[in-house]
């Protein structure tokens, strides 16, 4: 299964599922990630928190989601209020579409242990989510609309 995370900017929540997708569901599930705003840089601290995690982030990068056209993923999910709100490229309309409304650990204004926890929480989150996508995808695919229909999905 393919999957593009999309977040407006690119940079915190796509970028976090796409490289715990790609550490939890290696040779079952591939992710990209991309905005339609995107930022040009990762957040430092996305970097720092997936490194805690043992997660790799080499190659991780903000880019524009004009640069996957030729991905043709099945699904896209986005990440974030105002991506789920876009109008997005017409080339996803072959693709499934959910949607996982992350809160921005990033934009947390608050002690620095009250940031690690929220870079934890959003982790945990997204473990929990791509296993279960990770399930889903040893499933056919003629069934996976109807199975992520519980977790927002539409065509």
């Amino acid at each position: 299964m393919k999957i593009l995370y999309i977040c407006t900017h690119n940079r915190c929540r796509s970028i976090l599922s796409e490289a715990i997708t790609n550490h939890l569901a290696a040779g079952v599930l591939e992710a990209r990630s991309a905005g339609s705003q995107p930022a040009g840089q990762v957040h430092p601290l996305s970097l720092k928190y997936l490194a805690e995690a043992g997660i790799a982030t080499d190659g991780l990068q903000s880019q524009s989601w004009d640069e996957f056209e030729d991905f043709a993923p099945d699904l896209v999910i986005t990440v974030c209020d105002s991506a789920a709100g876009e109008s997005c490229p017409l080339w996803f309309g072959k693709s499934l579409k959910l949607h996982w409304a992350l809160e921005d650990p990033s934009k947390l204004s608050g002690s620095d242990e009250q940031v690690s926890e929220a870079f934890r929480h959003c982790i945990a989150l997204i473990k929990a989510r791509v296993l279960a996508l990770k399930d889903l995808a040893g499933q056919d695919k003629s069934t996976w609309a109807k199975a992520l229909q519980p977790l927002g999905a539409s065509q």
